[in-house]
């Protein structure tokens, strides 16, 4: 891991910019804390960190106002990283599908999603184990939003992760809900009931597939960009729970 810039925001929040093997991310500390703070991933949908930064930022500074670090690193395919052919081939045959109103099959979800969670999930695990090297980072360890199936993937297969906070809102592949039968750690699930690019019934079918005995849904009437404050505040008070 290589630090690229750092600046200190103006509530005190460290923001240091890094690559790790050529990969971009951002890590946000607490302005002061005692002991090496708990983690939080914070993952997002591949709109590349730039786009992402004010929402991103935003989330970081509350979950430092609670003592927690957050972290997180740029998707394949995304910002400045080279594109992934497939996927892209993927993401023209959706925009087809959509413009034509025709149904989105397993086949073009599995080849939209699963190169991406394949590929990101190696990278996020290896982000993990440097960011736990650093002295002023000790875990556990959290992860918090989208890509949903990169949220799964990641409970089932990083033991580090101790909770989990996911955004319902994109496309599963079946493979992925075969896979959610083993997440075990506590979840908290934030549907947006009218999201339009969202389709409701699969994400209640991939809530009722989580093997986690503690498992909540959060749904808020509203689209895909209504998600009120308050939604977000309970996000943090399931952290502060589970992560601490």
């Amino acid at each position: 891991m290589r630090f690229t810039s750092e600046q200190r925001l103006d509530d005190g929040v460290h923001e240091r910019a890094f690559t790790l093997g050529g990969i971009p991310g951002i890590l946000w500390t607490p302005a002061s804390v005692p002991a090496p703070a708990p983690l939080i991933l914070l993952g997002h949908p591949p709109l590349g960190l730039r786009g992402m930064y004010p929402r991103l930022v935003d989330r970081a500074r509350r979950s430092a106002a609670e003592g927690f670090a957050t972290a997180t690193i740029e998707l394949p395919g995304s910002g400045d990283r080279p594109r992934l052919p497939a996927v892209e081939r993927a993401r023209a045959g959706l925009r087809r599908v959509r413009e034509a109103g025709e149904p989105v099959t397993d086949e073009l979800v599995d080849a939209l999603v699963l190169p991406l969670v394949d590929q990101a999930v190696p990278e996020w695990r290896a982000a993990l184990d440097a960011l736990l090297s650093l002295p002023e980072i000790g875990g556990p360890v959290g992860y918090s939003g989208g890509v949903i199936s990169l949220g799964v993937r990641l409970a089932v297969v990083e033991p580090r992760i101790v909770a989990a906070g996911l955004f319902a809102g994109s496309f599963v592949p079946r493979a992925l809900f075969e896979e959610a039968r083993r997440v075990t750690v506590p979840l908290h699930v934030l549907l947006q009931w009218d999201d339009e690019g969202n389709d409701r019934q699969a994400a209640l079918d991939l809530f009722d597939a989580f093997g986690s005995e503690e498992k909540t849904l959060h749904a808020n009437m509203g689209g895909h960009t209504g998600v009120p404050r308050f939604a977000g505040d309970a996000v943090t008070e399931f952290f502060i729970r589970h992560v601490k």
